[in-house]
């Protein structure tokens, strides 16, 4: 997916008139570090009360990052989703994620190379390989439902981790049970729960990042991630020696894959595009499923539709990829859970040459940042946004432009076909074995967990029932 990356009242003109001259919207005029801090320990209300006082568009300052220039307004998104990719540089955008997934990662590359390098991954992702998935992604459902505990709370986040990060692991990788899958299953975790923790801070002030030993910030992330990165090349050295043939696991794919050239991927950029992959597919899918979960049974009306639809379309068998195109109603709630909590805030493109963008002409260097959230919950084009109404999503296709939960444009998540339909076959499996509740007394909130928004305290809920 795409990468995402207070407060004096100004008086913003209802109809501002194009300039003449490049100009930063206005914005928080806090230092960075505070702008930082503000929107990592209340991000909701720092994007809300940004644009009530400073109106669309605004613009942020991050420690070591260019300005950043959020827009809500679809037209502008437009031009930015459609702006000249040379131009318009989401790679350069997503710098700050580069300590973590590598330069040769498909969200760091810009242009010609960007494009080289989604092709060559675009057939591991296409819509007809995902059925080859389906009985991984139920099967791992269906052993974690059996070890909730029942009648009392535990974090459905948690548990949504849990899967996604294992139908990662067997269907980009291919593991088996066994002590490879296990090793790397736990470095993977003490490194996700690092940079998505207090100090993953660390990925946004570069000062931070210097390895000053194994107890400095930087030094135990680049410990974190050399762990991971010492097990995920034996993998791939091992499959090379092995050979790939009979196998339909993405990792696979990748090796046998060819450039226009003739010429294959490096174990650099296999690496890359494997932590890119296992990171930004597990953790926004986990967090975008709790978060279903914190709608659907807050909401009885809605859970009844959803168990009709599924007695309706799958009766008594396991949930197959025949059954996803039906399942309408399920589709909904997962476009609407997307409207309102989208997992990631924000997108970027860094500019190149002064733009035009919505009527604002905007400086070179600066990055233009469509706002998933702000758009999602703007009421002249979702009315009454704040009410969880899958409704809006039957019978009609929104605008890429005001809603892009995936991001947009030729950026647009390559995954997202996969993510949205392992959330169909989890969800379904879920609501069909297990009798759940929302944990009494629990109040949700959205927090950020390094460029996720995700749900606090894990989305409690208790099993009644399997």
């Amino acid at each position: 997916m795409e990468a995402a990356v207070s407060l004096a009242t100004l008086d913003v003109p209802a109809d501002p008139s194009p300039s003449s001259a490049p100009e930063l919207p206005p914005g928080p005029t806090a230092p960075a570090l505070v702008q930082l801090l503000r929107s990592g320990f209340r991000p909701v209300a720092f994007l809300e009360d940004c644009a009530r006082r400073y109106g669309d568009p605004f613009t942020v300052r991050l420690p070591g990052t260019p300005p950043l220039v959020f827009f809500s307004d679809p037209d502008a998104i437009k031009d930015i989703f459609t702006g000249d990719p040379e131009t318009h540089r989401a790679g350069e955008a997503n710098v700050d994620l580069a300590p973590m997934l590598g330069q040769h990662s498909l969200l760091m590359l810009d242009g010609a190379r960007h494009l080289r390098e989604r092709r060559l991954m675009l057939p591991a992702f296409h819509g007809e390989r995902m059925q080859l998935y389906a009985r991984v992604m139920r099967e791992i459902t269906a052993r974690a439902i059996a070890t909730w505990p029942v009648g009392r709370p535990f974090p459905i986040h948690r548990e949504m981790q849990a899967i996604t990060l294992d139908v990662i692991l067997r269907t980009v990788f291919g593991f088996d049970d066994g002590a490879e899958l296990v090793r790397l299953r736990a470095r993977l975790l003490a490194l996700i729960a690092y940079v998505t923790g207090p100090l993953g801070v660390v990925l946004f002030v570069p000062w931070l990042q210097a390895d000053l030993g194994p107890l400095s910030p930087g030094g135990r992330f680049v410990r974190h991630a050399r762990g991971v990165d010492e097990l995920l090349y034996a993998a791939i050295a091992r499959r090379r020696a092995e050979g790939t043939a009979g196998r339909d696991d993405i990792l696979s794919m990748l090796i046998d894959a060819r450039y226009d050239d003739g010429t294959a991927m490096d174990d650099q950029a296999l690496r890359d595009e494997m932590v890119t992959l296992l990171l930004a597919g597990h953790e926004t899918t986990a967090t975008s499923l709790a978060w279903a979960f914190h709608h659907v049974l807050a909401r009885p009306d809605v859970l009844e539709k959803l168990r009709a639809e599924l007695a309706r379309v799958v009766g008594d068998e396991p949930v197959e990829a025949r059954h996803i195109a039906a399942l309408e109603y399920l589709d909904a709630v997962i476009k609407e859970t997307a409207r309102m909590k989208p997992v990631v805030p924000n997108v970027g493109r860094r500019l190149q040459v002064p733009t035009r963008i919505g009527g604002h002409l905007l400086p070179a260097g600066s990055v233009a940042s469509p706002c998933i959230y702000l758009t999602h919950h703007r009421p002249d084009v979702w009315p009454d946004p704040e009410r969880f109404l899958p409704e809006r999503f039957l019978g009609t296709r929104p605008s890429p432009y005001a809603f892009f939960p995936f991001g947009g444009g030729v950026r647009r998540c390559l995954g997202a076909a996969f993510a949205t339909y392992e959330m169909k076959i989890v969800l379904a499996e879920v609501l069909s074995r297990a009798a759940l509740r929302p944990a009494p007394g629990s109040d949700v909130h959205v927090v950020r967990r390094t460029v996720t928004f995700a749900p606090s305290a894990g989305m409690p809920v208790v099993l009644d029932s399997r």
